[in-house]
Formats: structure tokens, sequence, C-alpha cells
């Protein structure tokens, strides 16, 4: 029996030993980062209220923050000709046995998740575009060919019709098919989940 108290003690006291040490490394360190820290690490600079303005570019689904400019189908397919078929394909459709560094854009005979059968807002396909295309010089295009490839793609989903212009008054109008499959998120009263 004092054999197994002795026991007992020698490991409380190993343990607490052992705290203590370490709390004394964490403190001595906490306090050795804080006077060795600089102020500043020499990388990037302060952004200024005009690099905020050129990324603050969002376009929500009712289309606020689409800009001023219009596009047409035909247009559309000469920019997606230049400067994205070479990523996408001829006509935005996947090639059965091609494995293209972009997705399909174009509603194909498979089940692939596209602009036209997927994506529940057209104001999105703006947003994406202007924001990440073309893939190697992404933010280059203009907002009238950003709108003219919007009607191109919507045009080959077979969305929209080949007359119809697309600007920051009938772009948010376009019904996408897709759209009844989502549900909004109108939960209250807890943590914000989207």
């Amino acid at each position: 029996m004092l054999k197994k108290l002795k026991l007992r003690r020698s490991h409380a006291l190993i343990f607490g030993g052992i705290t203590i040490i370490g709390m004394v490394i964490w403190l001595w360190l906490s306090y050795q980062n804080k006077q060795k820290w600089p102020q500043t690490f020499g990388y990037g600079k302060t952004a200024t209220q005009q690099d905020i303005t050129k990324w603050d570019i969002d376009v929500r689904p009712d289309g606020k923050g689409l800009p001023e400019g219009s596009g047409n189908v035909a247009d559309g397919a000469i920019i997606y000709t230049n400067k994205c078929a070479a990523c996408h394909g001829a006509d935005g459709k996947e090639i059965k046995g091609v494995k293209l560094p972009g997705p399909p854009l174009v509603v194909g005979g498979g089940k692939t998740k596209t602009i036209g059968n997927y994506w529940p807002y057209a104001t999105t396909l703006f947003d994406y575009v202007r924001r990440a295309m073309p893939y190697n010089v992404p933010g280059s295009l203009t907002n009238d060919e950003v709108y003219s490839l919007c009607a191109w793609l919507l045009n080959e989903n077979k969305i929209i019709k080949a007359n119809q212009i697309m600007n920051a008054r009938t772009l948010p109008k376009v019904e996408m098919p897709a759209q009844k499959l989502f549900i909004v998120d109108d939960r209250k009263g807890g943590p914000e989940v989207k």
C-alpha cells in the first residue's frame, strides 16, 4: 500500500514538473516572439481605394453590380472562337475521348453539369467570365466582350434566341432552367450557412 502511494506521488510530481517546464518555455517563447517581430515584413503594400475598387466587381443574382455595355450572339461566337475554344472545344461541348483543360459549357449528350443545365442565375455567368476568363489572361475581356460571350453561351444552351442582346437590363431577366433545382437558404436565428 505504501509502495503504491509513493508511486502515485512520484507520477504526480513528474507530471507537475513537466507541466511547469512546458508553461515556462511557452511564456518565454511568447515573450521572445513579441520582442523580435517587426511591424511589417516588407511584403506587399497597403491596398488603395483604387486597388479595392478594381477587385470589387461582384455581380449578384438580381444583376446588381453589372456594368454598362452590351453584347450579342454573333460577336460572342467570334470571341469564343478566338479566346475560349482552345480550352473548351469548338462548340463548348466535351469531345468524347479528349480531356479538355476546361469543362464543357454547352449541354451535350451526357449528364455533365453545364451552364445550361446547372447554373441557377445568368448573372453568375457574367461575373465568372469577367473575373476568371480566359484562363491565361483573366480579367482581360471588355464588358462588351463578356456580354457577348454570355449571349453566345446562353444561345448555344438554347436558353435565349440568337437575336437577343445581353446587357445589365436583359441578363438578369434570363430564366435559367436549373433555377428551380436550387432552394434559397432562408434559415434565421442560427449560424449562416451558404
